[in-house]
């Protein structure tokens, strides 16, 4: 999908034809100008006037499936009673970009005509009044339009409100059900689909297993030489690889045929299959599909979601989870890695991902399966959880910092990152755990813990930030507010 933004400019009447038509102009040259430099087109749509105006440009949008949401901003004075019937009934993520033509105030140029032409200060704040009284969830973006800053907030906003069409779209393919007994994958789908647009729904693994037969020896060849141009070939079970791709593009077909972009599956349910898929799952991942072990649909739609949101439409977002702390002083770090199943996209890009084969210990394999082995590249990223509190969802978002490996592990053989959660480790932990925070996660380097603000913002869901300065204290107190205001929604 090739998705746009629409840029809507307020106005009235009673400024006469010649300003009207200079609004008009300006607004597309604006909108123009700053395309050059955003994610996604900003589109020029109408100079509003009118209740009617507006209700009918929000109506067009709702149903644009193209416009991934409206940019207003108010050049003249708007009043703000003839946006109540547009903004009550809009659908699409919204942003107010209170911003003016002109940089400075020219001292000689200054008189009435200009005052009434130029009245952006006047008019973005009665506009904003009306979102305020609506309390619409919206973002606000102040600056001149020119700024690279500017550009950057904006075009951060745009991959959010991106995040949101995917998901109001998103469908995930479940091979088989949950892993028994765990608690945290569980969760509403009816209320998940109400709220975030998510169809879940299970396909049996004997059905995988029927596609994986039909699959031809041309198909993987093709997929191996993929794979070995790709990631550096480390292993002498080739016949373990090419059934990795068997598997692989067996589940691209399904999952393509039902529209889905994300899945899970669970190494207690392999019916027919020889090993759980690991290099296939892998390869899916970096391709843009969102994936759950362990049946965690939840976490498999937000890998999805934030994979679009990332550089490209397709950015450094992986499942990952917490496997081992390193509790030495002053070297205080959290192991992140799973059984097979992290994406290469958060990989060194310095160092080649490699296909091994390994004994994996767990489920029902009946064969050893390949997967990709690397090191996590260093910066700053975030963790991400989409939790079910029962009644209501909660996203909680923590900042970390990723590092190279403080050891080199060469016995395990599984993708790992590492990294220092903040605010420290142990007080890192101890907030994740006051949250709720899943043992899976998405982590991110292209996605900003701003970003998945906008993005629960306009998903109406809650929203908790682990930061450098947050405490156990503090949270709690948040946490508890946070009961009491969504109990009232």
């Amino acid at each position: 999908m090739k998705y746009n933004f629409w840029f809507v400019v307020g106005s009235q009447d009673l400024y006469g034809e010649e300003v009207l038509k200079t609004v008009a102009e300006r607004a597309q040259e604006m909108a123009e100008e700053m395309s050059k430099s955003l994610p996604y087109p900003l589109v020029y749509k109408v100079t509003a006037m009118s209740n009617s105006q507006i209700a009918d440009i929000v109506k067009e949008a709702n149903y644009d499936d193209t416009c991934a949401g409206i940019i207003t901003w108010c050049h003249t004075f708007s009043p703000s009673k003839m946006w109540i019937n547009g903004l009550a009934n809009l659908q699409k993520p919204y942003c107010h970009f209170a911003t003016q033509y002109n940089k400075e105030i020219p001292n000689d140029e200054i008189d009435m005509d200009f005052m009434n032409l130029n009245q952006a200060a006047h008019g973005d704040r009665e506009h904003g009044f009306i979102a305020a009284r609506l309390r619409m969830p919206r973002k606000v973006v102040a600056g001149y339009w020119k700024d690279e800053k500017v550009h950057k907030r904006i075009g951060d906003w745009m991959k959010a409100a991106v995040g949101v069409a995917v998901s109001k779209n998103l469908k995930v393919m479940r091979f088989g059900d949950n892993m028994r007994e765990v608690a945290v994958t569980e969760g509403d789908k009816v209320e998940v689909q109400t709220k975030l647009g998510w169809q879940v729904n299970t396909w049996a693994v004997g059905d995988l297993v029927k596609e994986m037969n039909l699959v031809t020896e041309e198909e993987i060849d093709a997929l191996m030489a993929e794979y070995e141009d790709k990631y550096e070939v480390n292993t002498t079970d080739i016949s373990a690889i090419r059934y990795q791709a068997r598997e692989e593009i067996a589940m691209k077909k399904m999952l393509d045929k039902n529209g889905c972009m994300a899945f899970t599956n669970t190494f207690q349910d392999l019916y027919g299959m020889e090993q759980l898929p690991g290099l296939a799952t892998q390869h899916l991942m970096a391709q843009g599909y969102g994936y759950g072990g362990e049946g965690d649909w939840k976490v498999s739609a937000m890998t999805a979601i934030m994979k679009a949101m990332g550089e490209g439409g397709n950015g450094a977002s992986a499942f990952m989870e917490d496997y081992t702390y390193n509790l030495e002083e002053g070297r205080e770090y959290s192991l992140g890695a799973h059984m097979l199943e992290v994406c290469p996209s958060v990989a060194d890009p310095a160092v080649k991902p490699k296909i091994e084969t390994h004994h994996l210990g767990i489920g029902m394999n009946e064969k050893d399966p390949a997967r990709l082995v690397f090191e996590g590249k260093e910066g700053d990223a975030i963790v991400v959880s989409l939790i079910d509190m029962g009644g209501r969802l909660r996203l909680i978002c923590q900042d970390i910092h990723c590092v190279k490996p403080i050891l080199p592990m060469p016995n395990l053989p599984v993708a790992r990152v590492m990294w220092q959660a903040m605010p420290n480790l142990t007080e890192g932990i101890e907030c994740w755990i006051t949250a709720g925070g899943a043992h899976h996660t998405v982590l991110s380097y292209d996605v900003s813990y701003e970003q998945m603000k906008d993005w629960a913002r306009m998903m109406d869901i809650e929203f908790v930030h682990i930061t450098k300065d947050t405490t156990v204290d503090a949270l709690e107190k948040e946490l508890f507010l946070n009961d009491l205001a969504w109990k009232l929604k």
